[in-house]
């Protein structure tokens, strides 16, 4: 090893020491929030559950357009008038993110019709709520195709543009199942183990790309009717999260530039400790806490 390899070495523990430290202070300091009065905002899902509500917030917080694309027609239909009467300027399309020439072919008509999309909000997801033994084959596809493959998709038809400008914003809605797995979704955690896998690689491919940003949300058991039926055993100490402030939290993490958002902030803590604790204690606490049985009772909306 030559002698400037040596020092870097050396100066290694010091200059993460000195990052940590920085980004700490960085965290307590009020940030500029990114004006959204010129964003051009696309939600995949957002017919109902956290897309609708997401696409309200955006509204609500000054964009100057949204966009809504979906699978059902009169769900996206009544969110874009909802939000056409608040006075921002709304359109949807029907598109099903999981077939790959489609999402192309639609995001040639948005850009025609309605300009470049500044912020993509990948939020479109399923979850077929069974065990592996018990799953459809082709259930368990649509799930990675919906949930994983088609972030891909919409990525690669917008970020480009993006880069060329060097002004936007990719964001996943995720879940925190990416991180901490639970029986009875196996399909749901592995297809958002996937799509984290994506957003951090991506995330840092886009350090070097001036004016374009990420922004992924890990929330924890949200009160939507895609969960409806899900039992945590102590309701009292991990509510479902409320629709709406997940959408607030996720407008304002794009606002400040947030490259990930933890939903409450208590998640991190639990993948803290997972990261250490030995298999047997975390069997432990996955029965304590119910999360082997949350399942059973599920008959959300596939």
């Amino acid at each position: 090893m030559d002698l400037k390899n040596a020092c870097r070495m050396c100066l290694f523990p010091f200059q993460m020491l000195y990052y940590i430290v920085r980004a700490s202070l960085f965290s307590l300091l009020p940030n500029r929030r990114k004006d959204l009065r010129k964003e051009v905002v696309l939600i995949t899902g957002g017919g109902r559950g956290i897309g609708r509500h997401l696409a309200n917030e955006f509204a609500k917080q000054g964009a100057r357009k949204l966009i809504l694309w979906g699978r059902t027609e009169k769900c996206l239909k009544e969110a874009a008038e909802e939000i056409s009467l608040s006075g921002t300027e709304c359109h949807y399309f029907l598109c099903d993110v999981a077939n790959r020439e489609e999402v192309y072919k639609q995001a040639k008509v948005v850009r025609e019709k309605v300009g470049d999309v500044t912020i993509l909000v990948n939020n479109a997801a399923v979850v077929h709520g069974k065990s592996l033994i018990d799953s459809d084959d082709d259930a368990l596809l649509k799930s990675q195709h919906i949930n994983t493959l088609g972030q891909f998709w919409t990525t690669k038809a917008f970020l480009p543009r993006m880069l060329e400008l060097q002004h936007g914003h990719v964001v996943c809605i995720n879940s925190i199942l990416s991180q901490s797995p639970i029986p009875g979704a196996i399909d749901y955690n592995t297809s958002k183990a996937s799509s984290l896998a994506f957003m951090e690689s991506l995330t840092l491919g886009m350090l070097d790309c001036p004016g374009v940003g990420c922004t992924t949300v890990l929330p924890f058991h949200c009160n939507t009717e895609m969960f409806q039926g899900m039992r945590v055993r102590f309701p009292q100490l991990f509510p479902p999260l409320k629709p709406e402030m997940v959408a607030q939290r996720t407008v304002d993490a794009v606002r400040a530039d947030q490259a990930f958002l933890y939903l409450p902030w208590t998640m991190q803590a639990l993948v803290f400790l997972k990261s250490f604790m030995p298999q047997v204690a975390l069997e432990e606490i996955h029965k304590f806490s119910g999360s082997y049985t949350c399942m059973n009772t599920f008959k959300g909306r596939t």
